[in-house]
Parts: structure tokens; sequence; C-alpha cells
């Protein structure tokens, strides 16, 4: 399943258009901000559809009767982009297991790039559910080769991935290798450049999040 927010207006929509602005894409920790807003919303959201048990709690005045999540999720994320929207997921499953991988586009003379992952560090995930996130979904490859990795790891019960943008041809990608996935995106964006970038997209998240990088 396919979750766009963008298709009506919301805050999401909002925060999206200042992640574009060229203007505003100077001030990193405004550009972190926003990644972060998008996730928390999201993560409310990907939160009523998960299961929960009835808890008898104390309080200063007596008990009550509440709803609470049954399990806690497992968290991942690609380094180095996807540390402002996992900040966001983390502030409001403040109790959750988290992942890292490392995946990467090593280019290569030609133009031309392959994914390597080289490192996760991974909670037990058997039976779990598990939300991905990562700013751009463009070609997919990344996403695809990190939640592989993930499975390596155990059973997944549940599979989330959260984007702030997300390319229509990533998407497809996606779900044709993970078909069960739910992917929830800030926005839809229909087209890719030669060089797989999203357009017109926001140019690219780890470097505007946290600085530029040396070429791989």
């Amino acid at each position: 399943m396919v979750h766009n927010f963008s298709s009506n207006h919301s805050l999401i929509s909002n925060w999206v258009s200042e992640l574009r602005n060229v203007e505003i894409q100077n001030d990193r920790l405004r550009f972190r901000r926003n990644l972060e807003r998008i996730a928390e919303v999201i993560g409310y959201e990907i939160s009523k559809g998960m299961d929960t048990v009835n808890a008898e709690i104390l309080t200063p005045m007596g008990k009550a009767q509440c709803k609470i999540l049954k399990d806690q999720p497992v968290l991942a994320t690609i380094l180095r982009a996807g540390l402002a929207m996992h900040n966001g997921l983390l502030s409001y499953f403040d109790r959750a297991d988290n992942a890292f991988l490392s995946a990467y586009r090593k280019h290569n003379a030609d133009g031309s790039f392959e994914i390597l992952l080289e490192y996760m560090s991974c909670p037990p995930i058997e039976g779990r559910v598990v939300i991905v996130s990562d700013p751009m979904l463009a070609t997919g490859a990344s996403l695809i080769k990190a939640i592989q990795y993930i499975r390596e790891a155990g059973n997944i019960k549940e599979l989330h991935v959260v984007c702030a943008i997300a390319a229509k041809k990533g998407i497809e990608t996606l779900l044709a290798a993970e078909p069960t996935a739910n992917i929830w995106c800030g926005c839809i964006d229909d087209d890719l450049s030669a060089k797989g970038y999203i357009i017109p997209g926001l140019g690219d998240a780890g470097d505007l999040a946290y600085g530029t990088k040396m070429q791989q």
C-alpha cells in the first residue's frame, strides 16, 4: 500500500515545499527539522494500525484503563541521509529498538553506480514490525538492498518504508521486490534523471542536512 500525504493538503505538503526551496535549503537546521517533522507525523499515522493491549495504569487518583502498543517496532535507517527522519520516528516511538545500515552509491568513471552495503547494526527482528526511513526513494536500489540485508536477520512481521519524496519508478521497483511493504511518502514525483536522481526532487538530502561529502 502506498500513502501519499501530498494528495491532500496538510502540514506535510508545507514542509515538503520548504525542503525543495533553494532559498530555504541553506538553513541546514531547518532542513533537518522538516525531515524530522514529516517522519513524526508519518510515525503517528503508522501507530494507528499497530497492535495494542489493554493496560491498567495507576494514577494519583485511582486506576485508569488505557490502550498501549503491544510491541515496540524496530526503526531502521540508511546512514547518513536517513538520520533526521530516524530521529523524528524515534521521538514518537521512543522505546523502539534501532538498526543502522551503511548503503551508499559507489560511482564509476562512466557515470554509472553500484549500491554497496558494508555495515549493519541490528537488534533481533524476528516477528517484529520494521520501519525503514530514507528521505529519498529514487531508483529504490539502496532501500531494496538494505531491506534484503535486514531480512537476513529474521522474518519481518510487517514492513513500513518512510520517505519525504519518492519517484514513481522507485515505488514500482520497491513493490516488485517487496510486495507487502507499506510505503509512506511526503510527496511523489514523476521522473528520474539519467543519474538516478528524483526530478524535481530537492537535490542531495544528505548533503543538505549534513554538508557536502567527498565523492565515492
